[in-house]
Protein backbone atom coordinates (compact mmCIF):
# COMPACT_ATOMS: atom_id res chain seq x y z
CA UNK A 1 0.00 0.00 0.00
CA UNK A 2 1.29 3.42 -0.92
CA UNK A 3 1.86 5.82 1.92
CA UNK A 4 0.23 9.21 1.48
CA UNK A 5 1.48 12.51 2.83
CA UNK A 6 -1.20 14.27 4.83
CA UNK A 7 -1.36 17.67 6.46
CA UNK A 8 1.13 19.16 4.01
CA UNK A 9 0.18 22.62 5.30
CA UNK A 10 1.83 21.68 8.60
CA UNK A 11 4.93 20.43 6.79
CA UNK A 12 5.10 23.76 4.95
CA UNK A 13 4.98 25.59 8.28
CA UNK A 14 7.85 23.47 9.62
CA UNK A 15 9.91 24.09 6.46
CA UNK A 16 9.34 27.85 6.63
CA UNK A 17 10.33 28.00 10.30
CA UNK A 18 13.39 25.83 9.67
CA UNK A 19 14.57 28.01 6.80
CA UNK A 20 14.09 31.12 8.93
CA UNK A 21 16.28 29.56 11.63
CA UNK A 22 18.92 28.93 8.98
CA UNK A 23 18.67 32.59 7.96
CA UNK A 24 19.34 33.55 11.57
CA UNK A 25 22.22 31.10 11.98
CA UNK A 26 23.93 31.54 8.59
CA UNK A 27 23.43 35.26 8.19
CA UNK A 28 22.65 37.59 5.31
CA UNK A 29 24.75 35.71 2.76
CA UNK A 30 22.38 32.74 3.00
CA UNK A 31 19.33 34.97 2.57
CA UNK A 32 20.81 36.89 -0.36
CA UNK A 33 21.70 33.65 -2.13
CA UNK A 34 18.08 32.46 -2.05
CA UNK A 35 15.97 35.63 -2.22
CA UNK A 36 14.26 36.85 -5.36
CA UNK A 37 16.17 39.53 -7.27
CA UNK A 38 14.05 40.52 -10.30
CA UNK A 39 17.01 41.47 -12.51
CA UNK A 40 18.57 38.02 -11.89
CA UNK A 41 15.44 35.98 -12.51
CA UNK A 42 16.69 34.57 -15.83
CA UNK A 43 20.10 33.59 -14.49
CA UNK A 44 18.77 32.33 -11.15
CA UNK A 45 15.20 31.14 -11.82
CA UNK A 46 15.23 28.82 -8.79
CA UNK A 47 14.99 31.86 -6.53
CA UNK A 48 11.32 32.09 -7.53
CA UNK A 49 10.88 28.97 -5.42
CA UNK A 50 13.48 29.43 -2.69
CA UNK A 51 12.36 32.99 -1.92
CA UNK A 52 8.94 31.60 -0.96
CA UNK A 53 10.48 30.03 2.14
CA UNK A 54 12.43 33.07 3.34
CA UNK A 55 11.15 35.79 5.66
CA UNK A 56 12.41 39.23 6.57
CA UNK A 57 11.57 39.25 10.29
CA UNK A 58 9.95 37.16 13.06
CA UNK A 59 6.75 39.21 12.66
CA UNK A 60 6.70 38.52 8.91
CA UNK A 61 7.10 34.79 9.56
CA UNK A 62 4.55 34.75 12.37
CA UNK A 63 1.82 36.48 10.38
CA UNK A 64 2.26 34.21 7.35
CA UNK A 65 2.46 31.00 9.35
CA UNK A 66 -0.53 31.97 11.47
CA UNK A 67 -2.62 32.45 8.30
CA UNK A 68 -1.35 29.15 6.88
CA UNK A 69 -2.15 27.37 10.14
CA UNK A 70 -5.69 28.79 10.33
CA UNK A 71 -6.73 28.32 6.71
CA UNK A 72 -4.32 25.71 5.37
CA UNK A 73 -5.88 22.75 7.17
CA UNK A 74 -9.42 23.78 6.22
CA UNK A 75 -8.58 24.09 2.53
CA UNK A 76 -6.35 21.00 2.33
CA UNK A 77 -9.13 18.94 3.90
CA UNK A 78 -11.57 20.09 1.23
CA UNK A 79 -9.50 19.94 -1.94
CA UNK A 80 -6.96 17.26 -1.04
CA UNK A 81 -3.24 17.34 -0.35
CA UNK A 82 -1.94 17.19 -3.92
CA UNK A 83 -4.17 19.99 -5.18
CA UNK A 84 -3.46 22.11 -2.12
CA UNK A 85 0.31 21.79 -2.53
CA UNK A 86 0.04 22.35 -6.26
CA UNK A 87 -1.91 25.59 -6.00
CA UNK A 88 0.27 26.79 -3.10
CA UNK A 89 3.49 26.38 -5.10
CA UNK A 90 2.02 27.60 -8.39
CA UNK A 91 0.61 30.72 -6.74
CA UNK A 92 3.96 31.49 -5.12
CA UNK A 93 5.77 31.14 -8.44
CA UNK A 94 3.14 33.16 -10.30
CA UNK A 95 3.30 35.91 -7.69
CA UNK A 96 7.09 36.00 -7.99
CA UNK A 97 7.03 36.28 -11.77
CA UNK A 98 4.35 38.97 -11.71
CA UNK A 99 6.27 40.94 -9.10
CA UNK A 100 9.53 40.65 -11.06
CA UNK A 101 7.94 42.03 -14.22
CA UNK A 102 6.95 45.29 -12.53
CA UNK A 103 9.55 45.75 -9.80
CA UNK A 104 13.33 45.75 -9.46
CA UNK A 105 13.41 45.53 -5.65
CA UNK A 106 14.51 42.17 -4.14
CA UNK A 107 11.74 40.27 -2.37
CA UNK A 108 11.20 37.29 -0.11
CA UNK A 109 8.33 35.65 1.74
CA UNK A 110 5.47 33.18 1.41
CA UNK A 111 2.81 35.88 1.17
CA UNK A 112 1.91 35.20 -2.47
CA UNK A 113 1.22 31.54 -1.74
CA UNK A 114 -0.56 32.38 1.52
CA UNK A 115 -2.85 34.82 -0.29
CA UNK A 116 -3.79 32.03 -2.71
CA UNK A 117 -4.88 29.93 0.27
CA UNK A 118 -6.92 32.90 1.47
CA UNK A 119 -8.46 33.28 -1.99
CA UNK A 120 -9.47 29.61 -1.97
CA UNK A 121 -10.96 30.01 1.50
CA UNK A 122 -12.97 33.03 0.34
CA UNK A 123 -14.46 31.02 -2.52
CA UNK A 124 -15.08 27.79 -0.60
CA UNK A 125 -15.96 29.24 2.82
CA UNK A 126 -17.16 32.81 2.14
CA UNK A 127 -19.38 33.06 5.23
CA UNK A 128 -16.79 31.76 7.68
CA UNK A 129 -16.55 34.23 10.58
CA UNK A 130 -13.07 35.55 11.34
CA UNK A 131 -11.60 38.24 13.57
CA UNK A 132 -10.08 40.89 11.31
CA UNK A 133 -6.74 41.87 12.84
CA UNK A 134 -7.76 39.68 15.80
CA UNK A 135 -10.44 42.19 16.88
CA UNK A 136 -13.30 42.89 14.44
CA UNK A 137 -15.67 39.98 13.63
CA UNK A 138 -16.67 39.69 9.97
CA UNK A 139 -17.18 37.17 7.21
CA UNK A 140 -14.15 35.86 5.35
CA UNK A 141 -15.60 37.36 2.17
CA UNK A 142 -15.59 40.84 3.71
CA UNK A 143 -12.10 40.39 5.18
CA UNK A 144 -10.82 39.32 1.76
CA UNK A 145 -12.23 42.44 0.12
CA UNK A 146 -10.52 44.62 2.73
CA UNK A 147 -7.18 42.80 2.31
CA UNK A 148 -7.41 43.20 -1.47
CA UNK A 149 -8.22 46.90 -1.11
CA UNK A 150 -5.22 47.40 1.18
CA UNK A 151 -2.90 45.80 -1.38
CA UNK A 152 -4.43 47.74 -4.27
CA UNK A 153 -3.89 51.05 -2.47
CA UNK A 154 -0.43 49.81 -1.45
CA UNK A 155 0.56 49.71 -5.12
CA UNK A 156 0.66 53.50 -5.01
CA UNK A 157 3.22 53.40 -2.19
CA UNK A 158 6.18 51.49 -3.65
CA UNK A 159 8.39 52.49 -0.76
CA UNK A 160 6.34 50.54 1.78
CA UNK A 161 8.65 47.52 1.59
CA UNK A 162 5.67 45.21 1.00
CA UNK A 163 5.26 43.27 -2.24
CA UNK A 164 1.61 44.22 -2.74
CA UNK A 165 1.60 43.06 -6.36
CA UNK A 166 2.78 39.60 -5.31
CA UNK A 167 -0.04 39.48 -2.75
CA UNK A 168 -2.60 40.35 -5.41
CA UNK A 169 -1.13 37.82 -7.81
CA UNK A 170 -1.44 35.04 -5.26
CA UNK A 171 -4.96 36.12 -4.31
CA UNK A 172 -5.93 36.10 -7.99
CA UNK A 173 -4.73 32.50 -8.40
CA UNK A 174 -6.65 31.38 -5.32
CA UNK A 175 -9.87 33.11 -6.36
CA UNK A 176 -9.74 31.77 -9.93
CA UNK A 177 -8.99 28.21 -8.85
CA UNK A 178 -11.62 28.44 -6.12
CA UNK A 179 -14.19 29.65 -8.67
CA UNK A 180 -13.30 26.70 -10.90
CA UNK A 181 -13.75 24.22 -8.04
CA UNK A 182 -17.07 25.73 -6.94
CA UNK A 183 -18.38 25.70 -10.52
CA UNK A 184 -17.34 22.08 -10.92
CA UNK A 185 -19.05 21.15 -7.67
CA UNK A 186 -22.30 22.81 -8.74
CA UNK A 187 -22.32 20.83 -11.99
CA UNK A 188 -21.67 17.60 -10.13
CA UNK A 189 -24.35 18.26 -7.54
CA UNK A 190 -26.86 19.12 -10.27
CA UNK A 191 -26.02 15.86 -11.99
CA UNK A 192 -26.39 13.76 -8.87
CA UNK A 193 -29.52 15.30 -7.41
CA UNK A 194 -31.62 15.94 -10.51
CA UNK A 195 -35.22 14.78 -9.91
CA UNK A 196 -36.20 11.45 -11.51
CA UNK A 197 -38.37 11.57 -14.62
CA UNK A 198 -40.90 9.04 -15.84
CA UNK A 199 -39.92 7.41 -19.10
CA UNK A 200 -42.61 5.25 -20.69
CA UNK A 201 -44.30 4.74 -17.37
CA UNK A 202 -41.06 3.96 -15.49
CA UNK A 203 -38.94 6.17 -13.32
CA UNK A 204 -35.73 7.32 -14.92
CA UNK A 205 -32.77 6.38 -12.71
CA UNK A 206 -29.32 7.92 -12.57
CA UNK A 207 -26.73 5.43 -13.69
CA UNK A 208 -23.28 6.24 -12.35
CA UNK A 209 -19.99 4.95 -13.65
CA UNK A 210 -16.95 4.41 -11.47
CA UNK A 211 -15.54 7.62 -12.94
CA UNK A 212 -18.68 9.53 -11.92
CA UNK A 213 -18.43 8.29 -8.34
CA UNK A 214 -14.71 9.06 -8.12
CA UNK A 215 -15.29 12.56 -9.54
CA UNK A 216 -18.01 13.24 -6.99
CA UNK A 217 -15.86 12.05 -4.11
CA UNK A 218 -13.06 14.29 -5.36
CA UNK A 219 -15.02 17.45 -6.11
CA UNK A 220 -18.56 17.12 -4.81
CA UNK A 221 -17.57 17.30 -1.14
CA UNK A 222 -15.93 20.72 -1.37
Amino acid sequence: MKSRIRNVFFILIIVNISVFLLQFLLGDSFTRALMLVPEDILSRPWTLLTSMFLHGSPAHLLFNMYALFIFGGLIEQRIGTSRFLGVYLFAGLFAGVLYSVFSSVPALGASGAIMAVLGLAIMLLPDLQVLFFFVIPMSLRTAGIIFAAIDIFGLFNPGSGIAHLAHLGGLFVGLVYGFYLVSKKKKLVAKFVRPPKKVFGKKDTIELSDEDIEEYIKNGRL
